[in-house]
């Protein structure tokens, strides 16, 4: 529990800013604004002065508008929308020049965030061993949009970063040259599985995240608000779970 109460705004209430309120209230906060498809920013900008962080979960076609108005109004932000990053240095320098704090991730969980840095700790290594054949699979439920998801697309540049052989990533099972696969799977009621697996004539390597409900996602949301609350930078979940020290 925290000693500080926030005011908080969620932009975008489906069923994780739903997630995201349940536990915002057990954690001791105030949720002030809900913002939906039907009850949208521009028509509540008046109350963003009393928001002190705003949790933004919408689409991608909605997030870089939403993202604009809450820099110009210097309301804190924690955005876990996908798919919109080549507005991604823009929105950054709106939030800087606004004074106020921005923290975007692909995805909030702890878990997942620990994955990442086991992630690019294990292609660091595997570059030294090229006779190994790297791929990616992503299951997520039926409504998920995105393919691949943000998360999976994190995974694959963290690998392209670290392995000389690979310069891209696509979106198929099927092998290309320089090219890593990611195949995208979705099913009814997957909350979010992720595997990177390394494999040679003689063996395996496999990293697997798999998520059990939205709860992980919605609570890290949560943390990385309480962290950037009264701060003025941009940052990144590995800041909020101290990730860095670790490596």
């Amino acid at each position: 529990m925290q000693n500080n109460k926030l005011k908080i705004g969620l932009i975008g209430y489906g069923k994780m800013g739903k997630t995201i309120e349940k536990l915002a209230l057990k954690r001791g906060h105030e949720i002030i604004m809900r913002i939906s498809s039907s009850n949208v920013l521009e028509m509540n900008i008046n109350q963003l002065d009393s928001v002190d962080v705003a949790i933004e979960f919408t689409t991608p076609e909605s997030a870089p508008n939403n993202l604009r108005i809450l820099a110009q109004h210097g309301v804190s932000t924690v955005c876990g929308s996908t798919a919109w990053l080549d507005y991604y240095k823009e929105i950054c320098q709106l939030y800087k020049d606004n004074n106020t704090s921005f923290l975007y991730a692909s995805n909030f969980s702890v878990g997942v965030n620990i994955t990442f840095a086991v992630n690019e700790f294990l292609a660091s290594i595997m570059n030294g061993f090229p006779s190994y054949n790297v791929s990616m699979l992503e299951s997520h439920h039926l409504e998920k949009k995105d393919a691949p998801s943000g998360t999976a697309v994190t995974l694959a540049e963290q690998i392209i970063n670290n392995l000389d052989y690979l310069d891209k990533w696509h979106n198929s099972s099927s092998k290309e040259k320089n090219s890593l696969p990611i195949e995208s799977i979705r099913e009814v009621d997957i909350k979010g599985l992720h595997t990177v697996k390394y494999t040679s004539e003689i063996d395996e390597i496999t990293l697997k995240h798999e998520a059990f409900s939205r709860e992980g996602f919605a609570l890290g949301a949560i943390m990385a608000a309480e962290f950037i609350n009264g701060k003025k930078d941009i940052y990144k979940m590995s800041d909020v779970i101290s990730l860095k020290k670790h490596q």
